[in-house]
């Protein structure tokens, strides 16, 4: 059976302000999405029955049960879609997933998983969906998948949806991870939370002052954030990205970045990535249409 192995890179929030709650709960914001050239690694296989087996291994998988896992989600969510004619064929798959980004650190690595699994069995199961198509249906399993299966950095308002694809200067990111958990619920429900920033246009992300309006509640409800972001303050400015955990710092080059991260806390987890304006994917699954062409 034909198979394939796809990355699931990872993401920053480069400023994440939140302009206003709507009535049904959800948060208007406005954000910009940096992919990174570091994330997990899927490898994907058709079946000739409709089971979806999937083995996960790494980091911080302990917890997860196999159908909660957000890829066994997108794959039972793409074979019930409506316009997918199950009765065609049987649609399984055996999916090897193998974790890089933490959990609950704020890099996306969960929304990313499932943009690549539905990715990646669109074209092996020979769908032939759109990528709009694949959008609306990441869109159900969480805010974050469609800017990972539009695979482009992207500024984004509404609560994530509305993207514009973004060309971003190249930087050097050291990524800190340190060691705790953030409950994104618990952040967004917190009654400390601001949710009045005025909105800015794109120019003026380019141009002024922005923040991440979470940082400063999560720093006084996480203590490990907060001494991560006060270290890393010495060499640079230095951020946390969506909900927290993790915090990052840009640099002109890998090797500024490289330096500092050989000083980083042992009990901190941590990397160097480079920011990518395209997600390997594409380029990825082009190899994979080609091999069933010949």
């Amino acid at each position: 059976m034909p198979s394939v192995t796809v990355t699931a890179p990872a993401k920053l929030n480069l400023f994440l302000h939140i302009t206003g709650q709507r009535s049904d709960g959800y948060h208007n914001l406005q954000t910009v999405f940096q992919l990174l050239d570091y994330g997990d690694e899927l490898t994907l296989s058709a079946r000739d029955d409709d089971r979806i087996i999937i083995n996960a291994q790494g980091a911080s998988l302990n917890d997860v049960a196999p159908q909660d896992n957000l890829v066994v989600r997108a794959a039972e969510a793409l074979r019930a879609a409506e316009n997918v004619n199950k009765a065609r064929k049987k649609l399984g798959a055996d999916i090897s997933l193998t974790k890089r980004v933490p959990t609950g650190g704020g890099l996306g690595g969960g929304s990313s998983d499932a943009a690549s699994t539905l990715l990646a069995l669109n074209s092996l199961w020979s769908l032939n969906l759109s990528t709009e198509a694949l959008a609306n249906i990441g869109r159900k399993l969480g805010a974050d998948v469609p800017v990972f299966v539009r695979g482009q950095s992207a500024w984004a308002e509404g609560i994530g949806e509305e993207l514009t694809p973004l060309e971003l200067p190249e930087r050097w990111f050291l990524v800190i991870h340190p060691s705790c958990h953030v409950s994104t619920k618990v952040i967004f429900s917190h009654p400390q939370l601001t949710r009045d920033t005025p909105a800015i246009t794109m120019a003026a992300f380019f141009t002024g002052p922005t923040r991440n309006d979470f940082e400063n509640l999560v720093r006084r409800l996480a203590d490990p954030v907060d001494k991560a972001l006060i270290w890393l303050e010495k060499f640079g400015e230095a951020r946390m990205t969506g909900s927290g955990a993790s915090v990052f710092a840009s640099f002109d080059s890998e090797a500024q970045a490289n330096r500092v991260q050989r000083k980083v806390p042992s009990e901190w987890h941590s990397f160097v990535a480079r920011g990518l304006n395209r997600s390997p994917v594409a380029a990825q699954l082009e190899g994979l249409s080609l091999a069933k062409d010949r």
